[in-house]
């Protein structure tokens, strides 16, 4: 009797190890990687993050309204594992002096402006959370722009500008940009 409830422990144990291989490995993620890169004028700047759908959801709003990125909450710029954001010079980020490297980048959200924080810790496989805050190397208020079409992918598009480059987060209806120059 003992074997048979061994055994049976033990297959399911296996069908589970099955699921989660194939859940993280071989299935399409519900949130699917991405990356977005620049390249002008001897800048080059490159974002890895994962995409979520809005799915019919309220993304961006109050807790208790049931949003899924409240207001005054972390967020790791979309999902599955944290964003990172790698420039290869030395750039000002929204004004801001910033070294050529790769950080951590993370928000939280707010109904007129989002703060963008970037953090040292790099290769954090589940975003989920929060990065140590001493680690935060700048931090910014980027003010949202509502849109009249709604964006059904989180999407970040990095675009020229005469001055350098605009990182653009669209969602939902919500935009908000932070601008990218030279010293």
């Amino acid at each position: 009797m003992l074997k048979k409830i061994l055994l049976g422990l033990g297959a399911v144990v296996l069908l589970f190890v099955l699921y989660v291989v194939y859940a993280l490995f071989i299935a399409a993620p519900a949130s699917p990687p991405a990356t977005t890169e620049y390249s002008n004028d001897g800048l080059e700047i490159t974002v890895t993050y994962s995409q979520p759908y809005k799915k019919g959801r309220l993304i961006f709003g109050d807790e208790a309204d049931g949003a899924l990125q409240p207001y005054g909450k972390y967020w790791r710029l979309g999902a599955n594992s944290a964003t990172e954001i790698t420039f290869n010079k030395d750039v000002l980020f929204a004004g801001k002096p910033l070294s050529a490297g790769s950080y951590r980048m993370s928000a939280v959200p707010g109904p007129q402006s989002f703060k963008i924080s970037l953090n040292s810790e790099l290769d954090v496989f589940f975003g989920v959370a929060e990065p140590d805050e001493e680690l935060d190397v700048l931090s910014v208020d980027a003010p949202v722009s509502m849109q009249d079409n709604e964006t059904e992918m989180f999407t970040i598009n990095i675009n020229k500008t005469d001055s350098g480059a605009q990182i653009d987060f669209v969602w939902d209806k919500v935009l908000f940009s932070v601008p990218v120059t030279m010293p």
